[in-house]
């Protein structure tokens, strides 16, 4: 990878499936797991974002080779791997600790960001409900939180829930595929 890497912060409910997504991407490197976009201040718990009292949402956060893959790529896999349109929620995950999110790191990805949004639309029936916001400050979560799904593969939700978006990932995506 080249030492030009970009850095992206998206959100698509739980955070261990967004993640799962990212890192199979080719020019992806650095993926952490956790909390962005809360009023609370200070380094919030798991506990407290699941309460959904804090404001924060579950995020991934990481870095990109933009000479391997774009940020409009990374975005066109986001916004097709989860539900973009749905808010406050992914599948029984409720809360706004599972909105949908693209915190953009400068003007450039918010516009790329608004973009994608428009050319993907016409793939949904129902209106992206995405958020659209600068980047706050972000809290890694801890450390049984990262790398979730390649640590417990086996485990009930990774199987059910995980493994149907990399099964999607590699069926539209397979170009992008490290």
């Amino acid at each position: 990878m080249s030492k030009n890497l970009q850095q992206a912060t998206l959100g698509g409910g739980c955070f261990w499936c967004v993640e799962a997504v990212v890192q199979r991407l080719k020019g992806v490197s650095n993926v952490i797991s956790g909390y962005a976009g809360g009023t609370v201040p200070g380094h919030p718990t798991y506990r407290e974002i699941c309460s959904g009292l804090t404001g924060h949402a579950e995020v991934i956060q990481f870095d990109f080779d933009p000479s391997i893959i774009s940020y409009v790529e990374i975005l066109a896999v986001f916004l097709t791997t989860h539900d973009p349109t749905t808010l406050n929620r992914q599948g029984a995950d409720r809360g706004t600790q599972y909105r949908s999110v693209i915190f953009y790191h400068n003007d450039e990805q918010k516009n790329q960001a608004l973009e994608v949004i428009k050319e993907v639309q016409e793939y949904y029936e129902d209106p992206i409900v995405t958020e659209i916001s600068p980047v706050p400050i972000f809290y890694e979560a801890t450390e049984e939180h990262q790398d979730y799904y390649n640590e417990n593969r086996q485990q009930g939700y990774c199987r059910i829930v995980i493994d149907p978006k990399v099964s999607k990932l590699k069926s539209l995506y397979s170009h992008l595929l490290a």
